[in-house]
């Protein structure tokens, strides 16, 4: 764990790249205030060479500044402004990990995680300058009222950095299909440069308009071109194949679940975030306090929206009791989020390890049945959901 001292060290550094950069807009489009659109009209391959000249710019006066003195009394958000590497197809992002993203177990909490991936996809987009009416929007997208949408979304996860840890992002995008973009995220402890997590996700185009998912035409693939890696996903997606879930077999369900006015993002439906919070809602106390959760896979079938009523239903296909030799103590399960008519929102999977307490393995056995009382209320509850679908 880095001390105190050089974690707010590589925050400090970029928050100064965020003043760095800002002051190059202004200077950049002072003498002419459609400078800024011109930019953005450009073609791809001339807007790429000016922000690959801006990055560098901006990167050769922080080393500078961080060569003089670095002002570590600067405490603001856990994330600076990044830089573009990598001949301008990475980008990457710091963070310092803040007190109020951390759980019970002083460990960064996998709604945190997932904001930062999040930050750091948007602000790639806004660096490279894909924001024409909306976050990652290329000009031709803006035109035909077009939007992208996560398809699915895959997290694993080595270990979790603790408080006032320091990790960097790195963040690509790559072309996947015809109609999609994948994009893929690394993330690293910032001291010794140790991987602590991956993750990859799967974007379509919808129209904002009609709600109907849209074809990716050869303008918007060539708009996205100059930017995107020759590559696949970092993490296997066959090993994701999802079974028929029977929810009259779960082992836990939750009815009931509206989304609130922090739970929309700027598309006016349900951030993708807000669905791995419900699902971990939805598990008992003893998975919590035991296992840490290593791996989880979505895949979002629906839109939900502010009136909504949602039911988390989850069942254990492998509970640790059965140990072989490869994934000895590992706990699965599958989840899936449905309306009230049965609509299924998101499929999901997670994958548990134990956690180690002073070098020893800390695991126990998950139970599908508890106390009477709770198996009572977990009947009454299959009941009610085995009534939605009749």
């Amino acid at each position: 764990m880095p001390t105190t001292a050089s974690a707010l060290t590589v925050h400090s550094k970029h928050v100064h790249v965020q003043v760095l950069h800002n002051n190059f807009l202004k200077s950049s489009t002072s003498s002419s205030p459609m400078m800024l659109n011109k930019l953005q009209m450009a073609s791809p391959a001339r807007r790429k060479n000016t922000i690959i000249f801006a990055n560098a710019a901006i990167e050769k006066k922080t080393q500078k500044s961080n060569n003089n003195c670095v002002n570590s009394s600067i405490i603001g958000g856990g994330g600076g402004f990044g830089r573009l590497v990598q001949d301008g197809l990475v980008y990457s992002q710091n963070f310092l990990i803040r007190s109020f993203e951390i759980g019970f177990d002083k460990k960064l909490s996998m709604a945190s995680l997932t904001n930062y991936l999040q930050d750091t996809a948007l602000n790639h987009w806004r660096i490279i300058g894909l924001q024409a009416g909306g976050f990652g929007c290329t000009p031709e997208m803006s035109r035909k009222d077009l939007i992208w949408v996560v398809r699915n979304f895959q997290i694993l996860v080595d270990r979790y950095p603790s408080w006032l840890d320091a990790v960097e992002v790195d963040t690509w995008i790559y072309p996947s299909g015809l109609n999609g973009m994948g994009h893929v995220w690394l993330i690293r402890d910032a001291k010794t440069g140790d991987t602590v997590a991956q993750a990859t996700s799967l974007k379509v185009l919808m129209n904002k308009k009609t709600r109907k998912l849209s074809k990716c035409t050869r303008e918007i693939r060539e708009e996205f071109a100059p930017f995107s890696k020759n590559c696949g996903p970092i993490i296997n997606k066959h090993s994701t194949k999802f079974q028929p879930f029977d929810v009259n077999t779960a082992d836990y369900v939750r009815t009931g679940l509206t989304p609130g006015w922090n739970d929309l993002d700027i598309n006016r439906h349900v951030n993708h975030v807000q669905y791995i919070n419900w699902i971990l809602e939805n598990l008992p106390s003893s998975l919590m306090e035991h296992y840490k959760l290593s791996a989880i896979t979505l895949e979002y079938r629906k839109e939900c929206f502010m009136n909504s009523v949602l039911h988390s239903v989850s069942k254990i296909v492998k509970d640790g009791i059965n140990r072989s030799t490869d994934n000895k103590d590992v706990v699965e399960l599958e989840h899936l989020l449905l309306l009230e008519n049965g609509s299924e929102i998101v499929r999901a999977k997670t994958t548990w390890k134990p956690k180690e307490v002073n070098n020893f393995t800390n695991a126990v056995h998950i139970p599908a049945e508890e106390t009477t009382d709770q198996h009572e209320q977990k009947v009454q509850s299959n009941r009610r959901t085995e009534l939605l679908y009749q």
